[in-house]
């Protein structure tokens, strides 16, 4: 409370320099050790985390020691653990202390995250980037940074920061403003790059360049994820065939269209929070290439970040209702704000033309358990908005132990089990 207090009445040109001046002392104190790294930045709205991941599996895959930072872990070579942190770019004194670590390590790169509310407290400064990769942009954060137009004006920042290198999604309307950013090279990417697209039930089929990659990660979504790690790697001097033998060796991405159980029916945990990503979960869902014989689409979503755009609950539940056959919708992080408020906004844009039923079940525990109960073979349970998140946040800053996929497998037994 003290703090909110003091951020409120602190001219933000003060709040600017105290950000600044602790991405000065955190590299000061662990030794500006980014200069011995090659460090490579990924931004944008969806796709961050599954790109880190790719990249680094490719990375690894072409003979490389390797570290890298995203919402959902910390790699550091051959450990890695999960970020417990609720930041998908952590402060500036844990982000030098890993690429200290990384050096000792005698890691070549590093691979993160870097996010908006990160760049507008200067966590990226002080960090020598060699590249910058911008995957997509959509609205979010509209509140904490007072509109679209600043939300992407953060991202462009870092992009004006980093001079060396510049990968681009240009299939992204906003590709423009990030064309726009100098660089020494600029790298552009799109699903034109690749041919023979196939959505399957358990992954994706396409060729860049004649060479066939099959990926165990569904979605046209994760296609561009893909093609996107695919231009990075290519960027620093990395075959093909490199990145295919890395790509195909890459399963499940923890809490990323992440399958818990195929049968009888199939349970999809995701980390979708907007409207954007939601809707791109539910299209691959219920599209006939991916399970054909699928009767019905249950879905148990809530609006993660009490406190926090607040305009897009009721598009939440708007897509749920355009999508699914069974809507429950649940708590997610409510921190300060009243989770029940949270969940009426989210169904008030639940159509009320629609046949399918809505439940309103406080108690996100309970809301998975009756949708495993609802669902019957065939069915598709998909559960969003925490993914692999080990935490949920409760008011006055009380954190429990959380897992969605740990609550499937419970209730599901020997059918999570034996897949």
């Amino acid at each position: 409370m003290i703090k909110k207090i003091l951020k409120a009445i602190t001219p933000k040109f003060l709040i600017s320099i105290y950000h600044y001046k602790l991405a000065l002392l955190s590299a000061l104190i662990y030794g500006f050790p980014s200069r011995k790294l090659i460090v490579i930045g990924v931004t944008g709205t969806s796709g961050k985390s599954t790109t880190v991941d790719l990249i680094t599996r490719i990375l690894e895959q072409s003979g490389q020691k390797v570290a890298s930072i995203s919402t959902a872990r910390f790699k550091l070579a051959n450990k890695e653990w999960k970020n417990n942190l609720k930041m998908t770019m952590p402060g500036r004194f844990v982000i030098q202390k890993f690429f200290k670590q990384a050096v000792k390590e005698k890691c070549k790169y590093v691979v993160l995250e870097v996010s908006s509310e990160g760049v507008k407290q200067s966590r990226h400064k002080f960090i020598k980037f060699d590249s910058a990769v911008f995957t997509n942009l959509s609205p979010e954060h509209i509140e904490s940074h007072g509109g679209f137009e600043k939300y992407r004006k953060a991202k462009l920042k870092f992009f004006k920061a980093v001079k060396n290198k510049h990968i681009i999604n240009i299939d992204d309307e906003n590709a423009k403003y990030f064309l726009n950013t100098k660089a020494k090279e600029v790298f552009k990417f799109g699903l034109s790059d690749a041919e023979n697209i196939k959505i399957l039930e358990n992954g994706s089929e396409f060729d860049v360049r004649s060479v066939n990659f099959k990926i165990n990660l569904l979605g046209k979504f994760n296609i561009y994820n893909a093609i996107c790690a695919i231009t990075v790697a290519t960027s620093y001097g990395i075959s093909l065939d490199v990145c295919k033998t890395a790509l195909e060796k890459a399963k499940n991405i923890e809490g990323r269209m992440e399958i818990v159980v195929k049968n009888p029916f199939t349970v999809i945990v995701d980390y979708a929070h907007t409207p954007e990503q939601l809707e791109n979960v539910y299209k691959t869902l219920t599209a006939t290439s991916y399970k054909p014989q699928a009767t019905s689409l249950i879905c148990v979503l809530g609006s993660c970040g009490g406190g926090r755009d607040k305009w897009k609950r009721p598009v939440l539940g708007e897509l749920a209702s355009k999508y699914c056959n069974e809507i429950i919708v649940t708590n997610e992080d409510p921190y300060d704000e009243n989770p029940e408020e949270i969940i009426d906004q989210v169904i008030a844009g639940v159509s009320s033309s629609k046949l399918q039923v809505t439940r309103k079940i406080i108690d996100r525990k309970e809301a998975i358990k009756i949708a495993l109960k609802l669902a019957k073979a065939n069915d598709i349970v998909i559960i969003t908005g925490k993914g692999s998140e080990p935490l949920m946040c409760l008011a006055n800053g009380k954190k429990i132990a959380w897992s969605d996929k740990e609550i499937v497998k419970s209730e599901m037994g020997e059918f999570a089990e034996k897949f």
